[in-house]
């Protein structure tokens, strides 16, 4: 049942957010490595950016997931009630 107020009763999957954010560390240390290997030095500088934006996602991931149920509620916590009143 959709109620409206779905942009500020969201939960976030941070649990899959840190295992793809892990699947693209991997794969952005190997794009650097394997074009700086190569004599591709814009690719690799890409590739390094993209490793920081990364790195980043995955810091802020670990730090709502370390934060608690506040921020990352388990199974067994209900659903957030549906606002009383609707506006218009």
């Amino acid at each position: 049942m959709r109620t409206g107020s779905e942009p500020t009763t969201a939960r976030s999957a941070l649990r899959m957010r840190f295992w793809l954010s892990v699947w693209g560390l991997v794969w952005t240390i190997f794009g650097t490595a394997a074009f700086a290997l190569v004599g591709r030095p814009g690719w690799a500088a890409a590739c390094g950016v993209l490793w920081l934006i990364v790195t980043v996602d995955m810091t802020m991931i670990l730090r709502h997931i370390h934060q608690g149920p506040h921020y990352q509620p388990g199974r067994d916590v209900p659903p957030y009630r549906p606002p009383e009143h609707r506006h218009p």
